[in-house]
């Protein structure tokens, strides 16, 4: 069933192409400079031949909440997932939006300089001019008040976010929104799963950072629960 996703007002970018691809239960926002929906069509289609083909190799990557050890001849994708997942000590298929996000969107690179995949509100940007996003974390009082801003230099950048309160995702934690900035879509998934779920109160933000600081490869991180927020790393708000 189609779920509406107002979110995706909150992405920024108006002098590009606002595009819709949905395959199967993936469902993208594509901002490009033309019209690039076959091609995005395509990299989807790509990206989840490798995860259910081998997904029926081994049913237990689609259903583990630990991290799990995958076959030497497993796809990139799957490589990919599974080694964030180990840095951060989650399921695999904690990193499959974010992952499937960077995929499409880098094979996006070849058609255009400006690109912007987003995905369950997990999102993959390369640009070359500042961009803006909006951070909605539920009912919290940031929700619509604040801004995360991309400049070009940080890019290609994947941009991923986690919540106790808001959306399907299976979360254990209690957080309005935990957003993590990573080079690597698959592990800025996974730590963003791993954070959420160790986010139950405020007090537990400080915790949130911590851990933060100990997974290699992340760039910034910013966690909200309720009126109350934390930051660390390359993250500037607006």
């Amino acid at each position: 069933m189609y779920q509406e996703r107002r979110y995706r007002d909150w992405i920024r970018g108006d002098d590009l192409l606002r595009q819709e691809v949905r395959v199967g239960e993936t469902d993208l926002l594509i901002l490009t400079e033309g019209d690039l929906r076959k091609e995005a069509t395509c990299a989807v289609k790509e990206a989840r031949r490798q995860i259910e083909g081998y997904i029926k190799k081994d049913p237990s990557f689609a259903s583990s909440l630990t991290p799990i050890k995958v076959r030497e001849d497993a796809p990139f994708l799957i490589k990919e997932m599974a080694s964030s997942a180990l840095s951060c000590k989650v399921g695999p298929m904690a990193a499959v939006a974010g992952a499937i996000s960077e995929y499409v969107g880098r094979r996006l690179l070849a058609y255009s300089k400006e690109v912007i995949v987003e995905n369950g509100g997990d999102i993959f940007m390369a640009a070359s001019r500042p961009r803006k996003i909006g951070i909605y974390a539920g009912s919290s009082t940031f929700t619509e008040k604040l801004n995360l801003e991309v400049e070009p230099g940080q890019t290609p950048l994947s941009i991923c976010t986690s919540s106790g309160t808001v959306g399907h995702s299976l979360s254990f934690g209690k957080s309005d929104a935990v957003v993590v900035l990573s080079k690597n879509g698959a592990l800025a998934d996974a730590a963003a799963t791993r954070i959420g779920n160790l986010v139950k109160e405020k007090k537990d933000i400080d915790r949130g950072i911590k851990l933060a600081k100990k997974i290699k490869g992340i760039e910034g991180v910013l966690i909200i629960v309720s009126d109350s927020l934390g930051v660390f790393g390359d993250v500037k708000l607006g």
